[in-house]
């Protein structure tokens, strides 16, 4: 049976600063972020040589130089220290906010925006997270900062419209270069410093490894899961402004009042799914019923947005599904990526997502420049549909978690033996030591491993 003792016991003082810091950096960048998806569709109608094409490469613009630096930035941060590229980072994203907030052209603003994914710290921050938390609790905090982006992301729904109301959206850009130097200073005077920075297989990128990654189907549906989740989300927001306005009267500063509630029943709605989904093992069923829901979402949209009431109850049931999904594609890259390159799934997974966000915002635009807001609904149900028919083949998931054990200095012959011991134990679904870094990486079902014995192996075991 588990060590309950060892799973019960808490974080210390540093872990517990470092968690909430880091995802203090995590949840003001990602506000910087979000806080215009919701009226920057509305304001885009002033800027010069605007089109529809260009209002939505403007809103997914982001996401392209996020996705081609986030691996990197993360990797020259084993170089040249994680500090000094989470503030450049910070630094590059309030450079572009402050060109996107003076910008009175739609190229402006989409150098900015692509200013603002440069600073692409995501993969530095986890691997400063890794640095500064003992292996055993290293989840929490990931769990943590995952929260901190899911809470800023709702904020944003909410405070966009009404922050748009009180200094509009080139105040909104003012504002997110204030919360970049915010994060700036979270990271000189609150995150703790590491005694030691050094790589970390379980949430960095392994170059080595993205062919092994990128060539195993289960990894390559859940990538292809949330590329398409991201390209739904950000094409949804090209059009929901002008619904919300044009087709049921809703001036911009009140549509705060329609994400408010949405936002809150949603993320109450969430809960019990992901409960069902973990705890009785219903990952499957749960996970392809959201792709369903996000579907008849969309088609809600398109039949129902000449209604006020239909739109609330299309957008319920789409935050909810997306709630959902956004909850169990982390657990699912989890379960499912070897233990020796879970780090390097997470990259192309994060990857994934960020060029889901700019494809997003480049068709969606497309789409609503020919065929207005009916077809970027259609746009959005045909993409869940084709989301469907990939995740109905997924493999039902192993219910295994990862754990990661110090084992101390190695020679390649002592880290195989080691590492054939431990795949032999009772509840050890997968095991890889690392000699190099003396760590062994595990993939364990908690329900009938004998974690005591598992820990007997560590260095720190007593």
């Amino acid at each position: 049976m588990a060590d309950k003792d060892a799973i019960k016991e808490t974080m210390n003082a540093v872990e517990n600063r470092a968690a909430f810091s880091l995802a203090g950096i995590f949840s003001l960048r990602m506000l910087g972020l979000f806080l215009i998806l919701p009226v920057f569709s509305l304001y885009a109608e002033e800027l010069v040589d605007v089109t529809p094409l260009l209002i939505g490469v403007a809103i997914g613009a982001y996401g392209l130089t996020q996705a081609l630096l986030q691996i990197p930035f993360g990797m020259l941060s084993d170089r040249i220290g994680r500090k000094p590229v989470i503030i450049g980072g910070l630094v590059i994203f309030a450079i572009g906010s402050v060109i996107a907030a003076q910008s009175e052209s739609i190229w402006g603003v989409i150098v900015g925006r692509a200013f603002q994914g440069s600073g692409a710290i995501a993969a530095a921050v986890m691997a400063l997270a890794a640095d500064l938390t003992r292996e055993q609790h290293r989840t929490k905090v990931m769990a943590v900062i995952g929260i901190s982006i899911g809470f800023a992301f709702a904020v944003s729904m909410v405070l966009g419209p009404l922050l748009n109301t009180w200094i509009g959206v080139p105040g909104i850009f003012w504002l997110t270069a204030v919360l970049a130097f915010a994060g700036i200073g979270i990271v000189v005077f609150y995150v703790p410093n590491p005694v030691e920075s050094h790589f970390h297989r379980d949430t960095e990128s392994t170059p080595g490894q993205f062919r092994e990654v990128l060539r195993n189907g289960e990894l390559l549906r859940i990538d292809a899961g949330i590329l398409l989740l991201h390209m739904i989300l950000t094409s949804v927001f090209i059009a929901m402004p002008f619904a919300l306005r044009d087709s049921v009267g809703l001036d911009a500063g009140g549509h705060w009042m329609v994400y408010l509630p949405v936002m809150v029943l949603a993320m109450a709605l969430m809960v019990p799914f992901v409960v069902v989904a973990e705890r009785r093992r219903k990952m499957k069923e749960v996970f392809v019923g959201s792709v369903i829901a996000l579907a008849v979402a969309e088609l809600g949209f398109l039949g129902l947005h000449q209604s006020l009431t239909g739109i609330v109850v299309s957008l319920l049931l789409f935050f909810t599904a997306f709630n959902i999904l956004e909850a169990t594609l982390p657990s699912l890259i989890a379960k499912t990526s070897p233990a020796r390159s879970k780090g390097t799934a997470m990259g192309v997974y994060s990857t994934s997502q960020f060029l889901g966000a700019f494809l997003g915002g480049l068709i969606g635009g497309w789409v609503y420049s020919r065929y207005a807001l009916d077809g970027v609904f259609i746009l959005g149900s045909a993409a869940a549909a084709v989301w469907f028919l990939v995740a109905a083949g997924m493999t039902r998931p192993r219910y295994i978690s990862s754990y990661v054990l110090k084992v101390g200095s190695l020679d390649e012959l002592e880290a195989a033996e080691l590492q054939m011991t431990l795949k032999s134990a009772k509840g050890v679904d997968d095991a890889a030591v690392v000699a190099g870094e003396g760590v062994a990486y595990l993939k364990l079902d908690m329900d009938v491993v004998d974690l005591p014995a598992i820990r007997r192996y560590s260095v720190d075991h007593e």
